[in-house]
């Protein structure tokens, strides 16, 4: 993240390009979320204004200026799960927004393989179609990791209720252990996402 914000000055350019692509893939992230909450029958986002990609919505302001500050930021969209008419309903609109970012991804990884055949890999814009790819697997990855507060813990217990049942304390004490680890290999996940999307574009430059 430091490196991310340190290119405020080294390279303005790469800093707020990179900074619309993660706002835009995390106000897409949210609004999957309002839509699929509206589709299985819960309003709450939807009255509450969230079924637009406005980011002092859909992120707050508190998240665009930790954005800006560290690097970080987050969304939220309000949804009551006694209100969705499926039983899975909430595993349903948790896992929208993950999946909106794989799909960007993979709209990315096209463009990308697009614009490596036309422009070059040195060309800035194809670097910001790959930076975009990169950091909505990676959102993708990050949401669904089955711990509280992330997408994947909805899924979790959605099928596995149980799990809220049998010592929680214990439970969700080993998941935010999982978080830890995940924050301090970062950039082992940074890299993986790299490494992935690369090869999809190496099988996508086969097929364009």
């Amino acid at each position: 993240m430091n490196f991310f914000i340190e290119n405020l000055w080294r390279n303005p350019a790469f800093f707020w390009s990179t900074a619309v692509i993660v706002i835009f893939s995390i106000c897409c992230h949210e609004f999957a979320h309002a839509r699929a909450a509206l589709y299985f029958g819960d309003r709450t986002a939807a009255d509450h204004g969230h079924l637009t990609l406005n980011p002092l919505r859909q992120m707050g302001m508190w998240s665009l200026i930790m954005f800006a500050m560290v690097g970080i930021a987050w969304g939220q969209v309000p949804v009551d799960h006694s209100r969705m008419r499926h039983r899975f309903g909430p595993a349903a609109v948790a896992f929208a927004g993950p999946l909106t970012n794989l799909l960007l991804a993979i709209v990315f990884c096209v463009l990308t393989a697009l614009g490596l055949q036309y422009a070059g890999s040195n060309h800035f814009g194809v670097n910001m179609l790959f930076s975009g790819a990169l950091i909505n697997l990676l959102l993708f990855m990050l949401n669904m990791l089955p711990v509280p507060g992330f997408d994947g813990w909805v899924i979790l217990v959605t099928f596995f209720p149980r799990i809220l049942f049998h010592n929680s304390e214990l439970v969700k004490g080993s998941f935010f252990v999982i978080l830890m680890l995940v924050f301090v290999f970062i950039e082992q996940l940074y890299i993986a996402s790299a490494y992935l999307n690369s090869q999809l574009i190496k099988l996508l430059q086969l097929v364009i």
